[in-house]
């Protein structure tokens, strides 16, 4: 059964369809940006006008899923950029819907890292985050985003809560169809680092440990992906991917939702380092760990190679 590509091809374990990828992007406020991001190689900055220029570009690789981060101009203690009807990712999701209408399926991230004065993911009591006090202002978000046109929330706070909580809110405005994919095991993982330079949400003090889940802990997963699933999250993801497939795998066997994974900036990064220095195969090795995650149990990738893999599923060199 291994003899011929054919023979392999046709007993192979592990589907992987262009369907199931997802392009992060990155929308900066300003006008006429494209700029490079250091950290990223081949990622970019884009300003809501010229947003839909990296969604055409992956609508002809084949990608038509699209994850939105924003970068503000101005930030202040409540994030209030996020939620604002004008705020930069509400911009860039009006831009993209009036030159492409519903061609390409927009999810936003919804937290407020990217938006505080302080880096952190909610309101703050001291230096302590508190939980409850910032569930109203995600919901907030959310709403902005929906009203802006988006067709999908994924909150990445990590607050207890906060499903049950957006999920009312959109109900309550008239979004009951709107799904949300919640962050539902995200760890307080070192693999963020060339995301925090990228969207500028580096903590001005301390760390997300408090909120974000502790590396040596796979229970506890399943407990905040159960919680979420009953809280009435639609899609359920772990961030990071490459170091917890055997999360991936856990939450898999336990939950009956569709399950996505993000590969995060660290594992884009180190890729492409690796490949720069002469070490790796760049190709080969991004082929190799997203079949990882894939065989791990997952359903959806959220990537950074989702252009390149969508080309080398239509070689056949995965799929």
């Amino acid at each position: 059964m291994r003899q011929s590509e054919l023979v392999r091809s046709m007993v192979r374990e592990t589907r992987i369809s262009v369907d199931s990828l997802v392009w992060p992007l990155f929308i900066k406020e300003g006008v006429n940006i494209k700029s490079p991001i250091a950290s990223l190689d081949g990622q970019f900055h884009y300003s809501p006008d010229r947003l839909t220029e990296a969604v055409e570009q992956g609508l002809q690789a084949g990608v038509r899923k699209f994850m939105l981060f924003g970068l503000p101009r101005e930030k202040d203690a409540v994030g209030s950029g996020a939620y604002a009807e004008d705020g930069v990712v509400q911009q860039g999701v009006r831009a993209v819907r009036a030159r492409l209408g519903n061609e390409a399926y927009l999810i936003s991230d919804v937290c407020m890292c990217e938006y505080t004065d302080h880096g952190h993911c909610g309101i703050l009591s001291g230096h302590d985050v508190c939980n409850d006090a910032t569930l109203p202002y995600l919901d907030k978000i959310a709403l902005s985003h929906a009203r802006a046109g988006v067709d999908m929330v994924a909150p990445s706070d990590m607050m207890d809560g906060r499903i049950a909580s957006m999920r009312a809110a959109l109900d309550g405005a008239g979004f009951e169809q709107l799904p949300i994919m919640s962050y539902a095991v995200k760890y307080a993982s070192s693999f963020y680092g060339p995301f925090r330079e990228a969207a500028g949400s580096t903590p001005s003090f301390g760390d997300r440990k408090t909120y974000q889940m502790d590396m040596h802990n796979g229970r506890e997963a399943l407990r905040e992906a159960a919680a979420d699933e009953a809280e009435g999250a639609d899609i359920l993801m772990v961030k990071p991917a490459l170091a917890y497939l055997d999360v991936i795998h856990a939450v898999r066997e336990q939950s009956a939702l569709p399950l996505a994974a993000y590969s995060v900036s660290g594992e884009y990064a180190m890729i492409k380092a690796a490949s720069s220095a002469g070490l790796i195969d760049e190709y080969k090795v991004m082929c190799e760990s997203a079949v990882s995650v894939y065989r791990a149990g997952a359903d959806i990738l959220i990537t950074y190679f989702a252009n390149e893999l969508a080309a080398a599923i239509a070689r056949g060199d995965i799929g």
